[in-house]
C-alpha cells in the first residue's frame, strides 16, 4: 500500500508539477499580494506624514534661531536684520530669509538657517505655510491634498 502513495506519476521521462499544484501556488501568491499591497501603501502614507512633520519642526526651529539672532520673526516690525521682504510664500521663501546670510543691527552675521527650502512630500500642496497669527507667535502648516493623514494639516510648533 505504501508503494502506491510514494509512486510518482511519470509520462515517459518527464517529471513535473500537476495543474492543481500550480494553481495552489498561484492562489497563495495572490493572497500574500492582497495582504502586502495595502500595508505597503499605508507605510508610504505614514512616511509622507512623518516627512511633513519633520519639515515643519525644522522650519519652526529655523524661525526660532532667526528670531534669536534678529530680535523678531522674519519681516516683522522688530526684525533688526537687513533682508528683502517675503514673497507670496512667506518669509521662508524670501531670498534673504531663512536660506540666506543675514546681518543684525549689531553687525553680526548668521545663517543660512536652511541650505535649501524644504519641499513637501508628493501630493501635499505647493509649499509649507508660515503664518504669524499674533505678535510673538507663529505656525508652520503643511496640508495634504492626497488623502494622507485623513486630510488633516500638520502644524508646528
Amino acid at each position: 500500500m505504501m508503494k502506491w502513495w510514494r509512486k510518482r506519476v511519470t509520462f515517459g521521462n518527464r517529471r513535473g508539477f500537476t495543474l492543481i499544484e500550480l494553481m495552489i501556488v498561484v492562489a497563495i501568491i495572490g493572497i500574500l499580494a492582497a495582504i502586502a499591497v495595502p500595508l505597503y501603501q499605508n507605510i508610504q502614507s505614514r512616511a509622507r506624514t512623518a516627512k511633513a512633520q519633520a519639515d515643519t519642526r525644522s522650519i519652526a526651529s529655523a524661525i526660532v534661531q532667526y528670531s534669536a539672532h534678529c530680535g523678531d520673526y522674519p519681516a516683522s516690525a522688530g526684525d533688526s536684520c537687513m533682508g528683502p521682504l517675503p514673497g507670496a510664500g512667506g518669509a521662508l521663501y524670501a531670498a534673504g530669509g531663512l536660506t540666506g546670510v543675514v546681518t543684525n543691527s549689531g553687525n553680526q552675521t548668521a545663517g543660512p538657517f536652511f541650505s535649501a527650502n524644504p519641499v513637501p512630500p508628493a501630493g501635499w500642496g505647493a509649499a509649507y505655510l508660515v503664518a504669524y497669527p499674533a505678535p510673538g507667535t507663529f505656525s508652520v502648516t503643511a496640508t495634504p491634498t492626497n488623502g494622507d493623514n485623513s486630510g488633516n494639516p500638520v502644524v508646528a510648533p
